[in-house]
């Protein structure tokens, strides 16, 4: 038995090898459960692109947004774990959601295998130019004079514009009236047209709309200022130490999707973030560019399911 083990073995190791080397014979399907124009959908589209030439095949983004994302994480879950569907997805879909839902219909720790980290996801808190307040802590005390009267937008309940405006509620003390939209986009486009006043967003979505002066930034949610907006001051340097929200982009792949496709998808990933064009170009865009093999991309994930858990007890967050 011990025999016909170790002759399994190897022929496991020679076809993985094999696997590896025939890989990918005709177009990649990136499954994407976020809308088109989204800060993950900025970025996959950037390193489809390069990873897609590198490969020799074409890798097509499908974005598949509904029911919050939701309907995507099920039929990538459910698809067949063969190299040729990939997900990509921020923090909000893989450790939020789950922890909202109990009819979610998959487990990101089991039903899928983590390939890459591609960035960080950089946060700002903005508001529409005629909102009175244009300093982090002029927002503050006009939301404690006004309590509960202020909306926020978010792309829905507990996505990441909800969650990281509910820290803040709380590092604050300040309370503000939860405007959940049908996604980012559609939120982002009323604090433009005054129908809210403030959000929390990722970078780059405001980036074209500042020279117009159609928004403002009152604060960047990270501990040192981003170079490309060094005029933006921190929230943490505003009063509000050790304040952050960081949020992260990745592509995942189905459970049972051979290790060394696997390994061949993680090498092209971080191949394409170090190219010294791409990473210039999602510096400029306020991305912080940044691959990670399987397992830390595993670490994260775990980590930060616990961490979101937590705070949707804590802040009372339930599904739609």
């Amino acid at each position: 038995m011990k025999k016909l083990g170790g002759i399994l073995a190897v022929l496991l190791a020679l076809s993985g090898q094999v696997l590896a080397q025939t890989y990918p014979s005709r177009q990649i399907h990136v499954l994407e459960p976020l809308a088109a124009a989204s800060a993950v959908d900025v970025v996959t589209r950037l390193l489809a692109d390069k990873v897609g030439q590198s490969l020799g095949q074409s890798l097509f983004v499908d974005n598949q947004p509904g029911a919050a994302g939701l309907l995507g994480m099920r039929a990538g879950a459910k698809s067949a774990p063969d190299g040729y569907t990939i997900m990509a997805v921020n923090d909000s879909i893989v450790t939020v959601l789950p922890n909202m839902r109990t009819d979610a219909g998959y487990d990101p720790r089991t039903d899928f295998v983590p390939i890459s980290l591609l960035a960080k996801l950089r946060w700002v808190l903005i508001a529409n130019p005629d909102f009175p307040a244009n300093t982090v802590p002029e927002f503050v005390a006009y939301a404690k004079a006004h309590p509960g009267t202020i909306d926020f937008g978010s792309g829905g309940q507990g996505s990441p514009q909800h969650l990281a405006m509910e820290l803040f509620m709380r590092a604050a003390d300040i309370k503000l009236t939860h405007v959940p939209y049908r996604g980012v986009t559609p939120a982002f486009t009323d604090l433009i047209s005054g129908h809210i006043p403030v959000m929390f967003i990722a970078l780059p979505a405001p980036l074209p709309f500042l020279a117009d002066k159609k928004v403002k930034i009152l604060g960047f949610a990270e501990s040192k200022r981003l170079p490309t907006l060094p005029d933006v001051p921190t929230i943490a340097e505003q009063g509000y130490p050790g304040f952050e929200f960081i949020a992260w982009a990745a592509w995942m792949a189905p459970k049972g999707t051979p290790k060394p496709i696997i390994d061949r998808l993680n090498a092209e990933v971080k191949k394409a973030v170090a190219d010294p064009a791409i990473n210039k170009q999602l510096v400029e865009l306020g991305y912080g560019p940044v691959a990670s093999t399987p397992d830390e991309l595993r670490d994260v994930i775990v980590k930060d399911f616990d961490e979101k858990a937590a705070l949707i007890k804590a802040a009372n967050i339930h599904a739609d």
